[in-house]
């Protein structure tokens, strides 16, 4: 008895003392989500205030005497005026560029800091900040495709050390085409999982904008975003939306569409050094493609995408019905992969109807029968043929 009354004392004393410290250190909250009064400190927040001020936003248009040691610098302020100003302590003459934003002060204007550039956050939110769940094993019927894909992406952002030694550059640029469903936005997927590489993912018809230039100014932008990467992997999907081949209609209504693409070809093979990016492209219409946005050099690499043989067809059915409960020995080598998809969603719907909790062959069967005749007045596969 006398040994727990020690303890329970014991284990009092520590709660007292892990309460002290608590208060002590500001862990635990109040109502208000504040830290108790006693633990204010407001000399030290005023302070903060003071030395943090607020600061406005200009652009540095000019360097005077960049090499000497006194260097000033131009900036001119949005609808207000243009100054010469110094550098404040805190920043070094190297982080500053012509051409860059910078954060100066509202009393003497010194530059206090350079910022990124200015990029649309329409653009911003193209970029995919979590990596794709689709992996290599996840793709059927593409065996030969994804191997293309990872020699001109994986390889160079992996191993760049092999180009090197040989003295060649990578291809840089990939065009993926091939009737709907056969897996060219699938392959996209798996290769950005692959890869540390930031991954941005462009719809054609988000480029194609109300008012002209707007879309070649977004083109910009997502290149500048790009190149602040370390390595980034761009892809472009439905690019038919803005890549079709050069006319004139008489009336301009094409010429924005138009602009939009040569942004496009200039970013992709222009005066200035793309950097460490890799752009895929993917359209089920390459011959409306224009003939400059196809030649080497801007897209190296074209790789066609077919429908599925009678492996990649089986390939693809043990994908989609690995996650279901299924009979043993069911004999897959029986469509393009969505097709295939939407037989196995079919045949689990039969074993519910019928109150099973397994799928037979006998339901893929019955699936097969319902998804592909009842549904073919409906494929526009065959109008996507004209590439052959």
């Amino acid at each position: 008895f006398i040994t727990y009354s020690f303890i329970y004392s014991f284990e009092d004393d520590i709660q007292q003392l892990l309460k002290k410290i608590n208060e002590l250190t500001g862990i635990k909250e109040s109502d208000t989500g504040l830290a108790p009064p006693a633990l204010w400190d407001l000399a030290a927040d005023k302070q903060i205030l003071q030395s943090e001020q607020p600061l406005q936003v200009a652009r540095c248009t000019k360097i005077i005497n960049a090499d000497s040691e006194d260097p000033k610098y131009i900036i001119n302020v949005k609808q207000f005026a243009k100054f010469v100003v110094d550098l404040s302590d805190q920043v070094a003459p190297t982080n500053i560029e012509e051409g860059m934003r910078v954060g100066v002060d509202r009393n003497k204007y010194q530059i206090h800091i350079p910022l990124p550039p200015k990029i649309d956050p329409t653009v911003t939110m193209m970029q995919v900040e979590e990596k794709p769940d689709v992996t290599h094993s996840d793709v059927g019927g593409c065996k030969e495709q994804i191997e293309k894909l990872r020699e001109v992406v994986e390889t160079p952002l992996l191993h760049p050390e092999r180009f090197v030694n040989l003295g060649i550059e990578p291809p840089k640029g990939v065009l993926l085409f091939g009737p709907p469903s056969t897996g060219e936005t699938l392959c996209a997927r798996a290769v950005a999982n692959r890869t540390d590489a930031c991954f941005i993912r462009v719809i054609g018809s988000e480029l194609v904008q109300k008012y002209v230039s707007e879309g070649a100014r977004m083109v910009r932008e997502l290149f500048e975003m790009a190149r602040t990467k370390k390595a980034c992997l761009i892809f472009f999907d439905e690019i038919d939306a803005i890549g079709g081949a050069r006319f004139d209609d008489g009336a301009g209504g094409d010429n924005k569409v138009q602009r939009t693409m040569l942004e496009l070809i200039n970013q992709l093979d222009g005066f200035d050094p793309r950097g460490n990016i890799k752009v895929l492209m993917a359209t089920n219409r390459p011959d409306t493609l224009d003939p400059a946005l196809m030649r080497p050099g801007r897209l190296d690499r074209k790789v066609e995408f077919s429908l599925p043989d009678l492996e990649g067809r089986t390939h693809i059915f043990k994908i989609q019905a690995r996650s279901m409960s299924v009979e043993r020995d069911i004999r897959f080598e029986l469509l393009t992969g969505a097709e295939i998809r939407s037989v196995c969603t079919e045949a689990g719907m039969f074993a519910i109807r019928a109150r099973r909790k397994i799928a037979t062959e006998k339901d893929f069967l019955e699936a097969v029968n319902k998804v592909i005749k009842s549904y073919a007045k409906f494929s526009a596969t065959p109008r996507y043929m004209t590439y052959n």
